[in-house]
């Protein structure tokens, strides 16, 4: 019985631990921490939560999946690609309902890992990866339409087609100084790097566009208050009641229906969590060299979020742009995790009232940039140009469900579509011919006979190969091939030295064929059949059906069975 994989990297990172890689750790996980803030407010703003639920978010799960996780360098938090599935559950369910749904989705990772799932979690179709990633990346610039213009709207719709005719609607209430507030704040977070660079302000460059263009934005938005009386540019203030104070630990009441009612999009959370955090796991391991544990990083981001919602926080995961960020600072241990889960603790007790005064067209400006980096448009033409059709079938089919319709939707027809294709694909794999006249033995991996190259096939005596898996597709793709020859001889040999296995599909299509061909007076011989094959056949009786002597293991045997049978 295998062992728990449970194998925290926090616990092989402080064996060697030394001052240098603290330093390292430290400088890091603060850079981090201050490059978390603008998004953890935007992220809990974005999801329908108040911005200390995005701090809180990032700080209790930061800490816990650098706690627990499989990976050295992971940051963890809210993320973009939560947004949507957190503000969906919340008008539906409300702030419990997603208490509920995360602490699930929670349990259900833990179970991922607990079951060894991590591997097979990384090899979802890419299509439906950059599919539901660029869908969920034109469905946050859409929500942000409104704050990032100012516009005056009673409630925004939820459906993706009503919400636009709404702003077209309403496009004559376009407040222009919020709105040159957004467009300013965009081009600022795109331009500092650059910025930085050409006016030589390199103590500056480590600082986040993000929280730059918060800092400046809101001393612009002020100044315009007092000074020009501009008062039109609505704040965080103007819309929530901001607390620095830690809230208590709560467990939700559950109960049977509700946790019935939210199967579904505690799933979609976990599946996308487990996504997303593998995913940012795995790029880390290509940039510092390493091999990140899947199961394990599935258990401690379930821990997490467990943790996270019965503090008042909202899903988290791991998240690529905060851990690159670690990498490229020199963090190099979970412990740089922690540090930034620290720093972001003293910012929420200390400096949490000053977010009020922040413009929420700035907020929206940083998750429109947030937006453009996630939708991969370069990748998502690339693929719709030179991949298959199928794939493209399935990345415009996840895309268009995400965006019209919600992720779980978009999810679930997702891996449907995608399994239905490797079916057919594995199907397609498995080829079946007729050999006519004799058979070449100079490309025969099985027992010659004696010197001979060639045998020759009997009259009345028809030989088919399978070269694949017989399994579903498989099966009936053979019978079809059959029933075209139309012929009824007294013995059909079928080779099958290149069939590695079969399922219950291929069995019971294999018998249906057998039993056919027995009424019709034609005897089957099964030639060069592999060992674990044999055994699967004879696990269902098929040395019975057959005769033992019908199943060969060559097919010189075959051959010489099928002589005794014709004389």
């Amino acid at each position: 019985m295998k062992t728990l994989d449970f194998k925290p990297k926090m616990v092989s990172a402080v064996k060697n631990y030394n001052k240098k890689t603290f330093v390292a750790d430290l400088m890091a996980g603060i850079i981090v921490g201050i490059v978390a803030l603008p998004l953890a407010i935007a992220f809990g703003i974005a999801s329908g939560v108040s911005p200390e639920k995005g701090i809180i978010t990032a700080i209790v799960a930061g800490l816990t999946i650098s706690l627990f996780g499989g990976s050295k360098v992971q940051i963890g938090g809210p993320t973009g690609a939560f947004i949507i599935i957190v503000y969906g559950i919340i008008q539906q369910y409300g702030m419990q309902g997603l208490t509920i749904a995360t602490l699930m989705a929670g349990v259900f990772l833990i179970l991922l890992g607990v079951l060894r799932l991590g591997t097979i979690i990384k090899y979802i179709p890419y299509p439906i990866v950059v599919g539901f990633t660029s869908g969920i990346a034109v469905t946050i610039f859409t929500t942000q339409v409104k704050d990032l213009l100012g516009l005056t709207m009673d409630k925004v719709p939820s459906d993706f087609i009503e919400k636009w005719i709404a702003y077209i609607y309403n496009i004559g209430t376009i407040d222009w100084w919020s709105a040159l507030v957004g467009i300013v704040s965009v081009a600022l977070i795109a331009s500092w790097p650059m910025l930085a660079r050409k006016f030589h302000l390199s103590p500056l460059r480590a600082l986040p566009g993000s929280l730059v263009a918060i800092i400046l934005m809101t001393v612009a938005a002020l100044l315009l208050k007092q000074y020009a009386g501009i008062t039109s540019i609505e704040t965080i203030g103007d819309r929530f009641s901001i607390s620095s104070q830690l809230p208590g630990a709560v467990v939700p009441e559950l109960s049977w229906e509700t946790i019935k009612g939210l199967v579904g999009p505690a799933v979609t959370i976990a599946v996308l969590g487990a996504i997303e955090s593998l995913l940012s796991a795995t790029v880390a391991d290509g940039v510092i060299g390493d091999h990140h544990n899947s199961n394990t990083e599935l258990i401690g981001q379930g821990i997490a979020n467990i943790a996270s919602p019965i503090f008042g926080g909202i899903p988290a995961t791991g998240a690529i742009a905060r851990t690159m960020t670690n990498i490229n600072n020199g963090g190099r241990t979970p412990v740089a995790g922690i540090v930034h889960a620290v720093v972001l603790l003293i910012i929420f007790l200390f400096l949490m009232p000053l977010a009020q005064y922040i413009p929420m067209a700035c907020l929206a400006g940083v998750l429109v940039v947030v937006a453009y980096g996630m939708s991969g448009w370069r990748s998502f033409l690339a693929m719709a140009r030179r991949n298959p059709k199928s794939d493209v079938t399935v990345l415009l089919i996840t895309f268009f469900l995400t965006i019209i319709f919600d992720l779980t939707v978009a999810i679930e027809f997702g891996l449907i579509c995608a399994c239905l294709l490797f079916m057919r694909r594995m199907a397609e794999t498995t080829e079946v011919h007729a050999i006519l006249n004799e058979i070449d033995l100079n490309e025969d991996a099985e027992m010659k006979a004696g010197n001979l190259e060639h045998l020759t096939i009997p009259e009345g005596v028809e030989v088919y190969e399978i070269n694949g898996p017989y399994f579903f597709g498989a099966g009936t793709r053979f019978e079809d091939f059959m029933a075209r020859w139309g012929h009824h001889p007294k013995v059909r040999i079928i080779r099958m030295r290149k069939v590695p296995f079969i399922d219950s599909t291929g069995l019971h299509n294999l018998e249906n064929m057998c039993r056919m061909c027995q009424k019709d007076g034609t005897t089957i011989v099964l030639s060069g059949v592999t060992p674990k094959v044999d055994a699967v056949l004879r696990r269902n009786n098929f040395d019975k059906l057959l005769g033992a002597e019908n199943i060969t293991s060559h097919i010189d045997l075959a051959l010489a069975r099928a002589r005794e049978i014709i004389a």
